[in-house]
């Protein structure tokens, strides 16, 4: 069942895509010839109108046909007596080449910003069922450590150095007591795994009692703080009681995280670790799959930022990617003439190349966890 819920939210995702473009380019008084999920050779399809709607047998996306996007392109036109006669494009009034500017921009923008919308949405709604942990408690405990003298996985964290591991988020609660390691230093010159001079209170929960350790952190140059050599865990999970405007904050905070390291990654690419980070179609319905296996809103949350990226990266300002159009749009307007369609072709070939290398790159990526560590979605 999960393999068919992860495939219903990429073809969801892909027509609403789609759907944007074509509503837009009708409201615009555009003509849509074609209106189809999933790329040719055609399975099944219907016309109603001027527009044929259909599926297509490759699920890798969709499209909307508008005509005249290719202003050379010739047009089949009623000649008015019956007989049909084709005209230029660029001559033919409903032709998309043939609209204001502000009119192709609102139809090739309506796409990304459908998705921008259900990333939204979904972010918001799963605002209001948060929850966040009463407690910590110690997680994994690295070897040769401080912490590995002393505390074991599990052991519940009472407080570090006075600061009780209680009240806010997992995130705020780390803070604060990773924070009271502030005040300590190296009895030198700091260096990577250098003891600190003084020793760090902590008070755990072990088997129903109360156990304090006094340990003294080690500088870590690489995390450029002193740690204990643990990781954290929350613990005794409850809801949250969200209200709209907090919902509105968390999703607006989800998209931002991730619209910022989407464009750290893709600006870094020459780095070999940030491009590891690069996931792809197969990755992204293989992770969404195993979501629906065990948390479905945590495979809605995966389907947001599905559809959130799936708008940035259409956002990029190269043909043939939604960004393309808008960009070469704009520079019609700035220059008050066409752009030469031949122009715009040479330049495409950057768009085209951009493509392949991040399908290639996600999809060696996701091969590559199929076949090693996996993808770790708990």
């Amino acid at each position: 069942m999960s393999w068919f819920l992860a495939f219903a939210g990429f073809a969801l995702l892909i027509i609403l895509h789609e759907f944007g473009h074509f509503v837009a380019a009708k409201a615009c008084g555009m003509r849509v010839e074609r209106f189809f999920l999933f790329f040719p050779p055609k399975i099944a399809s219907f016309r109603r109108g001027e527009t044929e709607y259909g599926i297509g047998a490759i699920p890798l996306g969709g499209f909307v046909k508008i005509t005249g996007m290719n202003p050379e392109e010739e047009v089949a036109v009623d000649g008015g007596s019956g007989e049909a006669r084709t005209v230029p494009a660029t001559e033919y009034p409903r032709s998309y080449y043939n609209q204001p500017v502000w009119k192709r921009i609102v139809t090739i923008a309506a796409g990304p910003a459908v998705n921008l919308l259900i990333a939204f949405v979904i972010l918001f709604a799963l605002g209001f069922g948060l929850e966040e942990p009463r407690g910590l408690a110690v997680g994994g405990v690295e070897e040769g450590t401080p912490a590995a003298k002393a505390l074991e996985e599990g052991d519940r964290i009472v407080s570090i150095n006075g600061i009780p591991a209680r009240g806010g988020g997992l995130p705020d609660q780390v803070d604060r007591l990773t924070g009271s390691f502030g005040g300590f230093a190296c009895a030198g010159e700091a260096s990577d795994r250098c003891p600190a001079t003084g020793e760090a209170i902590v008070v755990v929960e072990r088997d129903g009692s109360r156990e304090t350790f006094e340990l003294r952190p080690f500088f870590d140059a690489q995390a450029d703080r002193f740690r204990l050599g643990f990781s954290f865990e929350g613990t005794d999970f409850v809801p949250v009681d969200s209200s709209p405007g907090q919902s509105v904050e968390f999703a607006a905070d989800r998209m931002w995280f991730v619209t910022t390291r989407t464009m750290e990654v893709i600006g870094n690419l020459v780095d070999a670790e940030r491009r590891r980070e690069l996931s792809g179609v197969v990755g992204g319905y293989e992770v969404t799959r195993q979501s629906f296996e065990f948390d479905t809103r945590q495979a809605l949350g995966v389907l947001a930022l599905i559809s959130l990226s799936l708008a940035l990266i259409n956002l990029f300002p190269f043909l043939p990617l939604d960004g393309g159009h808008i960009f070469w749009s704009v520079v019609e307007k700035i220059r008050g003439k066409r752009v030469p369609f031949r122009v715009m072709e040479r330049a495409s070939v950057i768009g085209f190349a951009l493509v392949l290398m991040l399908f290639v790159i996600g999809l060696t990526n996701d091969i590559g966890r199929l076949t090693g560590e996996g993808f770790d979605v708990r």
